[in-house]
């Protein structure tokens, strides 16, 4: 191989790779555990008037492993960085909100439990987006799809809201 290409594609040894793997099944672990106890499964969810843009049941399970996969890579460069601790803060407390929707949402059967969950949850994205670029551009990048799909979740569980009025 070129100096070039492989500048642009450098070698990963086994170590780098069973650490990024690691990440990223430990994001999917801790995000996807609410889902096997609290789900869309209840008579109290599939009552529910669903929005016009509420997407196939389909789409969830392969959207949020996308995005955890993607959570788990841009949080190990930012580890690997060794200089993100308000970064590294930041994303636990608002992976944490994320890990929280579901039970607030579908175990409490509440919508508005759903939206107090998904303001600060956006908001701490957006905090979380800004401090992984003062640490490594490419994990803030990562983090895009995260903070635009929850942004669509807010919007969607507001429609929700409106639709399905207490």
């Amino acid at each position: 191989m070129t100096n070039g290409l492989r500048h642009r594609f450098p070698s990963i040894d086994l170590r780098t790779l069973i650490e990024v793997v690691g990440f990223v099944v430990l994001v999917n672990v801790l995000g996807s555990a609410p889902g096997v106890v609290f789900g869309p499964d209840s008579a109290w969810f599939r009552a529910l008037e669903k929005p016009w843009f509420y997407p196939p049941e389909l789409a969830f399970p392969v959207v949020w492993t996308l995005l955890f996969t993607l959570l788990g890579i841009s949080l190990w460069l930012v580890w690997r960085a060794d200089s993100g601790g308000l970064a590294l803060g930041l994303f636990v407390v608002q992976f944490a909100l994320n890990v929280a929707w579901t039970p607030a949402f579908f175990g409490l059967e509440s919508i508005v439990g759903g939206i107090a969950v998904l303001v600060p949850l956006v908001a701490l994205v957006c905090a979380t987006v800004y401090a992984f670029w003062r640490v490594d551009r490419r994990a803030a990048v990562l983090l895009v799809p995260y903070l635009l799909w929850v942004t669509f979740a807010l919007a969607l569980t507001l429609e929700f809201w409106r639709l399905n009025p207490a």
